[in-house]
């Protein structure tokens, strides 16, 4: 997680007051929209395998369903926070409008370290998530997914349990599933793919030739691990990633100046995103400092692990080479970095633009399982390809138009969208 000092839902906030003032929204919008319509706590009480009983502490905020319903990830981390939780809710929201897509902002959490729980005890916390919030969520009002350390599995659960409190079948209800059970080909590859998509159209705009360029990623997760994939498919070379290591508990840079290959990646990852070190040595991979990865002579920075992790203290450190900065992770860049950002010339991609992929591909499993008919990959990706290239020439082309910075410009379209929905139903 990012520094403690660093407050997500403050970043959120300022971000959207920015936007707003910039737009001249009347004050009670502002006051609506700038924060979270309904938030849930609860306690998740889980008979441990050593006959203990613990508790665990649950959240799920609702931002705005002006568009649609809610649409959010659920966390599993040692170190959440309801203020995190409350900043991801309201980029949903952005994320899922910025796309045009029908659904507004959600996101859910546990307290809890995945990495020190037996299967079965992550089976009970789902459960027990579910069954606290079974009467407040569902496929026409809150539809969650996979976040950070949860996967098809805890959904599965999820939904399993739900199913049982609501007494009939709603595959509708959550997204990230297993192909075969309610899931969608394409979801696993969808964020990081979509990242690289939104990478590439900005590489048309500034005359780039991709297959000339190197990428430097922060993060080895899912995300991360698909934005190489894709970035190498294009041609481009990915030369460092970084990742944290669970079990010497800091974090790696991993260098090679070849190129880091796809296939020898997903070769050296745990199911948490962990390189295992014995095979980076063995792969060449050069082992560094984490912190690294913002150092390299590269053409793009993808920060794809956690928030608050470009800070003033670092932005210093990107090199003159780096022509774009995509956000694939969820509120990366400090307030005070962005301003440097900015200054310096850098094509940001806006996190809520960038990393939209995953929820348009959640939006299409769901699409999927309400009419039960489901589509083959390359039609799930193709449509994948437009609706982020779509959202990209749209926020790109509002940016040169207002001669604006790349995230002013996407908050723009994205509170526009939620603001004008908000005034048709009469709320503000």
């Amino acid at each position: 997680m990012a520094d403690k000092s660093f407050n997500a839902f403050e970043l959120a906030q300022g971000q959207f007051d920015d936007a707003a003032k910039e737009m001249g929204l009347d004050q009670g919008t502002r006051d609506l929209l700038r924060n979270v319509d309904r938030e849930y706590h609860f306690n998740i009480p889980v008979h441990m395998d050593d006959g203990t009983v613990k508790v665990f502490r649950g959240f799920r905020c609702q931002h705005n369903d002006a568009r649609g319903p809610c649409k959010g990830g659920i966390r599993f981390h040692p170190q959440e926070t309801i203020d995190t939780i409350r900043a991801l809710s309201m980029w949903m929201t952005w994320k899922c409008s910025v796309v045009d897509i029908p659904l507004g902002g959600g996101k859910g959490g546990v307290i809890c370290d995945p990495h020190n729980l037996s299967m079965r005890e992550q089976e009970q916390i789902c459960r027990g998530w579910a069954r606290q919030v079974a009467r407040n969520v569902g496929p026409v009002q809150d539809v969650p997914a996979p976040d950070v350390m949860t996967t098809g599995q805890h959904m599965i659960w999820i939904l399993d349990e739900y199913e049982r409190i609501m007494n009939g079948k709603f595959p509708g209800f959550i997204t990230g599933k297993p192909v075969g059970v309610g899931g969608s080909l394409g979801r696993t590859e969808a964020t990081g793919y979509g990242v690289i998509y939104t990478v590439r159209e900005a590489m048309k705009e500034l005359g780039i030739d991709i297959a000339k360029s190197t990428c430097s990623i922060q993060g080895s997760g899912n995300v991360a691990q698909y934005a190489v994939d894709m970035f190498t498919q294009l041609g481009g070379k990915v030369i460092a990633i970084a990742c944290w290591d669970n079990h010497d508990k800091k974090a790696y840079t991993y260098r090679c100046a070849s190129g880091i290959e796809f296939k020898k990646l997903m070769d050296a990852v745990d199911k948490f995103g962990t390189i295992n070190q014995e095979k980076a040595k063995s792969y060449g991979w050069e082992k560094l400092d984490g912190g690294a990865w913002i150092e390299q002579e590269v053409t793009v920075l993808i920060p794809a692990a956690q928030e608050g992790q470009i800070t003033e203290a670092n932005v210093g450190k990107i090199k003159p080479s780096v022509k774009i900065l995509a956000e694939a992770a969820n509120g990366p860049t400090a307030k005070e970095a962005d301003k440097v950002i900015e200054k310096s010339g850098i094509f940001l991609i806006p996190d809520f633009l960038c990393n939209a992929g995953g929820v348009t591909c959640s939006y299409f499993e769901q699409v999927q399982c309400n009419m039960n008919y489901f589509w083959e990959k390359d039609e799930v990706l193709t449509k994948l390809d437009t609706k982020m290239t779509n959202a990209f020439k749209a926020v790109s082309a509002l940016a040169r138009e207002k001669k604006a910075y790349m995230r002013k410009a996407a908050y723009m379209i994205a509170i526009e969208r939620v603001a004008k929905s908000c005034k048709l139903r009469g709320w503000v």
